[in-house]
């Protein structure tokens, strides 16, 4: 338990640091979540950079297994023009050992809004030692927007099959960071 602490304090601070610096003018982002669930899809606190090539989204979890009975995954969607409401990129996958995930095009969050997949380089990576999810997605993928602003959603099903109350939000639900400068 003091690891867990430790690690929730080391990544409040970062969290207060950048948010000091001025996220809106920023190329990295950084934020603090509560635990939702008991979970491995529980997200306990995310980063953002939107740098030179790619965008970077990092989750920090706890209680990230390799066991696909956990049914963990997320979905991290990309809005990158300011006049058009909502996403219009989301990169969903799983988080358990033996999944896949895909970039595709979106005009919203829901998945029946969920279109073509994205021609281009992105990459999800799993670390169950350090409970972190790592996105990178180059910025030709996304037609290189200048600015970008992201929201992730994980979830996860339970031992007995349900998934109810196990879907998780960075923040709050269907909310995006600020708007972050490539740079």
């Amino acid at each position: 338990m003091r690891i867990i602490a430790s690690a929730a304090a080391a990544l409040s601070a970062a969290a207060l640091t950048i948010g000091l610096a001025g996220p809106a003018n920023a190329d990295l982002y950084g934020i603090d979540d509560p635990q939702d669930t008991n979970h491995g899809s529980d997200i306990l606190a995310m980063s953002f950079r939107n740098g030179m090539d790619n965008i970077h989204i990092t989750t920090h979890h706890l209680g990230l297994r390799r066991d696909p009975k956990t049914g963990s995954g997320g979905s991290f969607f990309i809005d990158t023009d300011r006049h058009d409401k909502g996403p219009e990129y989301v990169l969903s996958g799983g988080f358990f050992a033996g999944t896949d995930y895909a970039l595709v095009e979106t005009e919203g969050f829901d998945v029946a809004k969920w279109g073509d997949r994205v021609d281009g380089d992105y990459s999800m990576r799993v670390n169950y030692k350090k409970e972190r999810v790592h996105v990178v997605i180059s910025r030709a993928a996304l037609d290189n927007p200048a600015k970008v602003r992201v929201a992730v959603r994980a979830s996860g099903t339970r031992t007995d099959g349900t998934s109810k109350g196990l879907t998780d939000w960075v923040g709050k639900r269907r909310t995006f960071t600020p708007w972050i400068q490539q740079g």
